[in-house]
């Protein structure tokens, strides 16, 4: 799989957002209604990537800087018919990086109970529980988890 920054407006973006969408209508029975702005996934405050198999967008990802320094990643997905092959770590490898380059020392998430396989992978990749933050703080399903970035800098990445 290739990963490829790309604006979070991006057609590519968008088309797997409205999947991702999908899937939390399914999910939840409504869309995820968290801010997303497209300015907040923009060097330097962020950044976005689209992975392609054979130049098919099958999978996404981006992080946002929040006001305490630590990174914020939102919209990880995977199509269906891609999922079980090492994409999701692959994309989260490439956003940790990023984020670890423009400087966060941190980087956090919200979830939900409702995604034991999300859990999972991020458990697996180091993520332990940290405080609620963020849209769904009080949301007594959500869990909230993260873990420390190595410092990078561009040249050493």
């Amino acid at each position: 799989m290739e990963i490829v920054s790309r604006p979070y407006e991006h057609p590519h973006v968008s088309s797997l957002v409205e999947r991702l969408q999908a899937e939390y209508v399914r999910i939840y029975g409504a869309p995820d209604d968290s801010p997303a702005e497209t300015e907040q996934f923009s060097p330097p405050r962020g950044a976005f990537a689209v992975g392609y198999e054979n130049a098919v967008p099958v999978a996404m990802g981006g992080w946002r800087f929040r006001e305490d320094g630590r990174a914020e990643l939102k919209r990880m997905y995977v199509v269906d018919d891609r999922r079980g092959r090492g994409h999701s770590r692959s994309v989260l490898a490439w956003l940790e990086d990023s984020a670890a380059v423009a400087g966060a020392f941190a980087i956090v998430l919200e979830t939900n109970q409702r995604h034991p396989a999300a859990i999972g992978l991020y458990r697996a990749c180091g993520y332990t529980e940290v405080p609620p933050f963020g849209y769904y703080a009080d949301d007594p399903l959500t869990v909230h988890l993260g873990r420390p970035l190595p410092r990078r800098t561009a040249t050493n990445s």
